[in-house]
């Protein structure tokens, strides 16, 4: 049979052509998709309002801290701390804070320096000259160098705010001059700064662990310097621990009821287990009932019903997985090899021996692989329900944000979040594959 070769070019020249235009058509449908949200998201108007420098100042804040070095104008007196706490404040000033009866320099380092002397302030700052200012009862008298204003010095009749890095900040109002020095990393995370084990080295904790001289005559130092550390009232540390042990709790009870509610509900739910319509109907609607309200919906409902609690988070991960779980399970129960089933009965065995030795294995690797992904997901799902009331972490970090606490305090909540996610994710892996491949 001859093969006309010029009829298999064109018409591979044809197909060819066709999918070139169905690619060409979808990237212009989508760039279509991208130019229609850009306006219809206001995007350029998004993008005007943002305040991108306090984004970069709550960035900082949460990666460093700073310490304050204050002049109270009507008492006279400095003080010098961190982060303006009373209870972190220094008996001595720092090396980089000189005072001398109403006069003090502060030296910010690269060459800007602070002046102060009484309620007048002097800040020298390289490249752009010296700032003067003088407050009194009428406000704030401002000395600036020629030129144009930069944008990050404001005055005000009441105030001025200089900030020429995002390490150095000057202060001026009528009741004070204040001086903020930022420094890398978290302050007094280990422990507090009133304690005698503050700014101690690794080897000097272990000498004191060891030494039979008991710092507390109650408990042992090791002890000591554990609860000194977990007991911290900067960072709270036993209560963000609680607080992530009860998410997991939360996650964990939830996919378990979600799990084995689902199971015994998928039968009912199959085409070749259940031999009525109508129940198969209504055991598929409540599915879709179960998984079609979101979970934070659910969330909701709850705690109204019940009140605040992680219960409430539990019942609606729960709530929402019996409807996945069970739709799930329904399916891979439905697309079993029944010649297995029908080897098990050959045997002579009962209805429950069937089950036992010709259903469950076939479904056991799909039983168990979705349930552990739903408890890896619902870890990070208990945290946003916990957020809403339902307690947890996800309560401890939106009260840390909503009372202005320290940036600091928020990204170290985020850090063992993020952490359980992983061990949560790592251990479901593991677990996945032990179970399942053996």
């Amino acid at each position: 049979m001859a093969v006309d070769r010029a009829a298999i070019e064109r018409e591979a020249l044809r197909m060819a052509g066709g999918r070139t235009w169905l690619l060409l058509s979808i990237i212009a449908a989508i760039a279509g998709y991208l130019v229609y949200a850009h306006f219809a998201f206001d995007v350029p108007k998004l993008l005007q309002n943002a305040r991108w420098e306090n984004a970069v100042i709550l960035g900082t804040d949460a990666v460093a801290h700073k310490v304050h070095v204050v002049h109270n104008n009507r008492t006279a007196r400095y003080e010098v701390s961190v982060e303006g706490e009373r209870t972190a404040t220094y008996a001595e000033p720092p090396n980089w804070v000189a005072v001398a009866g109403s006069k003090a320099a502060v030296d910010l380092e690269d060459g800007y320096v602070v002046e102060i002397d009484g309620a007048s302030m002097r800040f020298t700052v390289p490249g752009y000259g010296i700032i003067a200012a003088r407050a009194d009862a009428n406000g704030v008298t401002a000395d600036l160098p020629d030129g144009v204003r930069p944008d990050w010095l404001i005055v005000a009749p009441n105030k001025l705010d200089a900030r020429p890095t995002l390490g150095r900040r000057v202060q001026v109002s009528r009741a004070k001059i204040e001086v903020h020095r930022y420094f890398f990393g978290w302050e007094n995370f280990w422990f507090p700064f009133r304690s005698e084990l503050h700014d101690k080295s690794a080897g000097e904790l272990w000498t004191l662990a060891t030494s039979g001289d008991r710092i507390d005559d109650g408990m042992p130092n090791w002890q000591h310097i554990f609860l000194t550390w977990w007991r911290n009232p900067d960072w709270q540390h036993n209560e963000v621990f609680i607080a992530l042990l009860e998410t997991i709790m939360m996650a964990v009870l939830g996919t378990l009821v979600a799990s084995f509610v689902g199971l015994p509900l998928a039968f009912l739910a199959a085409r070749n287990f259940s031999p009525s319509g109508v129940l198969r109907f209504f055991v598929r609607r409540l599915f879709d009932v179960l998984r079609g309200i979101d979970m934070l919906i659910w969330s909701l409902i709850f705690i109204r019903a019940f009140g605040l609690g992680p219960l409430t988070g539990a019942l609606a991960i729960a709530f929402t997985d019996t409807g996945t779980l069970g739709k799930l399970f329904s399916e891979a129960l439905e697309n079993i090899d029944n010649k297995q089933v029908e080897g098990v009965r050959a045997t002579g065995a009962s209805q429950i021996q069937r089950y036992r030795f010709g259903v469950i294995p076939q479904i056991l690797p799909v039983f168990l692989s979705q349930s552990l992904y739903y408890l890896e997901s619902n870890t990070r799902s208990a945290t946003v329900i916990g957020a809403l009331g339902a307690g947890g972490i996800g309560l401890l970090l939106v009260e840390t944000m909503r009372t202005a606490r320290d940036w600091e305090n928020v990204a170290y909540i985020i850090v063992l979040t993020i952490v359980v996610v992983i061990m949560m994710d790592s251990l479901s892996t593991w677990l996945r594959r032990k179970l399942i491949e053996g």
